[in-house]
């Protein structure tokens, strides 16, 4: 299958759901709002119409899916009251690939809606909010249309496999990301597939903005050039290590996993703004790299080793498991995960979540 058919955080609201697992992700929401705060309160500094438009692209589902276009709309609000300058209405426009628990999101509109209300007055609004399922790598919206773009936890997703990958001009034995152990004509494919992607999303929303548009991003990265850090990959080690062992157990056939990579990359923050920077339509305001901590997942909390990789193992099951059981069978899962957890409650290793804030202005 496709990359746009398995890429989706797990639905629903149950134990196992993304919804229930995404404090790591609620946590870099929150560290990233003073930057967003900023560029919002910039945008409206300029001539605002009628009726803003907000995409927030790879939203996902749960409470986190209306956190950041809450805070924008709150903001825009009120600082229009504090101006005197009468409010405009919102159009949000929330974008995630087709396989995306969208129904969810919808069920939880009602009390967003009076959530608003509440917060704002009852005199908020109008506010419409509409579902625009596919992936950002492709036009998503009519030109000149968005007035603020914001993506959260997303862009570290490629359009896919890196195509030297699919054709087994390379291979990946043992392994599904980049590794120590890495050619360099691996590393060089997943990061030039990353580069493609990025320009490819720029020149895409740069179509999309209307100029004087902000656009805020935060994605996974890294803080080092080298590519194979621990910082980046150690996660993906682990679990790679926990696919091996159902190999041995023969509940996977060593091909299957030898055939199975991750369209996945952490870029270096270096790379971004050359990207950005080459690409020439927007101009950037900020740039803020964050760290979360080894537990984060755990809420942040000062967890034992063995309650933290329970947190870490579950936090990652709820990222991956459509991605693994569409390659390796949903049959699988709950070993593979189970193994990953005391694999990680094991290991002495511990690495800092790293990802990169940026701000940026469409130009005229």
């Amino acid at each position: 299958m496709g990359v746009q058919q398995v890429i989706c955080m797990k639905g629903g609201v149950g134990e196992g759901s993304y919804a229930r697992n995404s404090k790591s992700q609620a946590a870099l929401l929150s560290k990233s709002m003073p930057l967003l705060e900023q560029a919002v309160l910039d945008l409206c500094c300029t001539t605002l119409p009628e009726s803003v438009a907000i995409a927030d692209l790879g939203c996902s589902s749960g409470p986190n899916t209306f956190f950041a276009v809450s805070e924008i709309m709150t903001i825009i609000y009120r600082r229009c009251r504090q101006l005197g300058r009468s409010p405009p209405g919102f159009w949000v426009f929330l974008n995630d690939l087709p396989g995306n628990d969208f129904n969810a999101v919808f069920k939880s509109l009602p009390t967003f809606h009076e959530k608003m209300k509440e917060e704002n007055g009852q005199e908020f609004g109008p506010c419409h909010v509409a579902a625009v399922p596919g992936s950002f790598y492709h036009k998503l919206f009519p030109s000149r249309r968005l007035h603020f773009v914001h993506s959260s936890c997303s862009l570290h997703w490629l359009s896919q496999v890196p195509p030297e990958l699919l054709n087994k001009q390379i291979t990946n034995k043992g392994k599904i990301y980049l590794s120590k152990t890495s050619s360099p004509a691996l590393i060089d494919a997943y990061a030039s597939q990353f580069q493609r992607d990025f320009s490819l999303f720029l020149k895409l929303r740069s179509e999309e903005t209307v100029p004087g548009g902000r656009m805020v991003l935060s994605l996974m990265a890294r803080r080092t050039p080298d590519p194979v850090s621990d910082e980046s990959c150690l996660l993906w080690d682990l679990l790679a290590q926990a696919l091996q062992g159902l190999v041995s157990e023969g509940l996977i056939a060593e091909e299957k996993l030898d055939s199975y990579n991750a369209p996945y990359y952490q870029p270096y923050t270096e790379d971004l703004e050359t990207g950005i920077e080459n690409d020439g339509s927007f101009s950037i305001n900020g740039l803020e790299i964050m760290v979360l901590p080894w537990d984060s997942a755990s809420g942040g909390q000062n967890y034992d080793r063995p309650t933290t990789a329970q947190k870490i193992a579950k936090s990652m099951k709820a990222v991956q498991e459509p991605m693994l059981a569409s390659h390796f069978g949903a049959e699988i899962m709950d070993p593979l995960f189970k193994r990953l957890m005391e694999i990680i409650a094991a290991d002495t290793r511990e690495v800092e979540h790293v990802s990169v804030l940026v701000s940026m202005t469409r130009k005229a």
